[in-house]
């Protein structure tokens, strides 16, 4: 039995968000005694948030339309 792919990728964002929230608790709660595992722990926690930004702009469907937006194609001949 193989697994649903999107419900993979929903138990490992669980799973992310589980790991950011234990480093906020020990980071919040005293449990940094020195420097450098505040920077260590605040390393792991920017990298959990981007790996979760990420994730969640893969997962939004979002529709590309050639004819609108910012996005200028300077290739075309001008219609006449």
């Amino acid at each position: 039995m193989t697994a649903d792919p999107i419900n993979v990728i929903y138990k490992i964002q669980k799973r992310l968000k589980a790991s950011l929230q234990q480093i906020g608790d020990t980071m919040i709660s005293g449990g940094v005694d020195n420097m450098e595992k505040y920077k260590y722990l605040l390393g792991q926690a920017t990298t959990i948030q981007i790996i979760l930004q990420d994730i969640s702009n893969l997962l939004e469907e979002k529709e590309q339309n050639d004819n609108e937006g910012n996005v200028v194609q300077l290739d075309r001949e001008p219609k006449a």
